[in-house]
């Protein structure tokens, strides 16, 4: 089984320049702070309550995907979406709205996830997006349907095979993926190159920009694949983490649907399938590892 476009391809035809959402933010009001709060809360949680209705309201599902991550999020040469999250995106369309093509496509970049979902540019993101204790501050997370960790992919003429290689020297992150929170807690005398989008960042490890980068493993094992002058020398960085999809804080009626969903595609064997389409031409018969049970 091939894919449909190789790596190279897809990353240097990417999409590029989507738009920024700003978040919205709260006022305080003119009653006492214990009042206020309260007040906001509970209007909080009718809106929240009223997402899934409005989403059948409207005949449409907003979830955000990348448009450049192969093999979990990407646009193909015809202006598709494809991937391992837009599959699990058409089943949770099909089911809510009884078609796949009820899903409304949202092109986010890693570090607009959580404004898209908070300034309600999305219902949903399914972005391949890692679940952080400072993330669930801010978002609520459903069910996870996939395990990572990071990884750190240099050039086979000089791997980098140990952190302490990277000491004083520049690693290339994307700006707001765990890599970037992880290096920069954890690693301060490493010094880190930032890009907005997947395409850029590989980039700049091709021009020598960085001596590697670090981004989630399995996107490196693909990645590298794909480019057999580089290696995922570092596999595994830090404590092991999963994907789950994230909903805007207060959508209960979503998120309860949504928890539901994630069972059923793992009990039916909908979620081996979409692994079986989109990656296992990537990884072969690693789907216990890398499938959240």
């Amino acid at each position: 089984m091939q894919l449909h476009k190789s790596f190279k391809a897809l990353l240097a035809g990417a999409v590029i320049g989507f738009g920024l959402a700003a978040c919205g933010g709260g006022s305080a009001g003119s009653e006492p702070a214990a009042s206020g709060n309260a007040s906001n809360a509970s209007a909080a949680a009718v809106a929240g309550d009223d997402a899934l209705a409005q989403i059948k309201e409207r005949g449409v599902i907003r979830i955000g995907v990348f448009g450049d991550k192969p093999p979990f999020g990407y646009v193909d040469a015809e202006g598709k979406n494809q991937g391992f999250d837009v599959e699990i995106a058409k089943y949770l369309a099909n089911d809510l709205l009884g078609s796949p093509d009820k899903v409304e496509f949202v092109l986010t970049e890693a570090a607009n996830r959580v404004e898209y979902v908070r300034s309600g540019k999305v219902d949903l993101i399914l972005a391949n997006f890692t679940q952080t204790p400072e993330r669930a501050e801010v978002v609520d997370f459903a069910s996870p349907y996939m395990n990572v960790a990071l990884g750190v992919v240099s050039p086979k003429g000089a791997p980098i095979t140990d952190i302490s290689q990277l000491e004083g020297k520049t690693l290339l992150v994307n700006k707001g993926t765990t890599a970037d929170a992880y290096f920069s807690k954890n690693h301060p005398n490493i010094n880190l190159l930032k890009f907005d989008q997947n395409t850029e960042t590989f980039d700049a490890l091709k021009d020598g920009r960085g001596v590697a980068l670090a981004h989630d493993n399995a996107l490196l094992w693909a990645w590298a694949k794909e480019n057999p002058n580089f290696e995922v020398a570092i596999g595994n960085i830090g404590p092991a983490e999963h994907i789950a999809p994230a909903v805007r804080q207060g959508n209960r009626s979503l998120l309860d649907w949504v928890n539901q969903e994630i069972a059923a595609i793992k009990q039916d064997g909908r979620l081996n399938a979409a692994y079986d389409k989109t990656l296992r031409p990537v990884y072969g018969d690693k789907e216990a590892e890398i499938l959240a049970k």
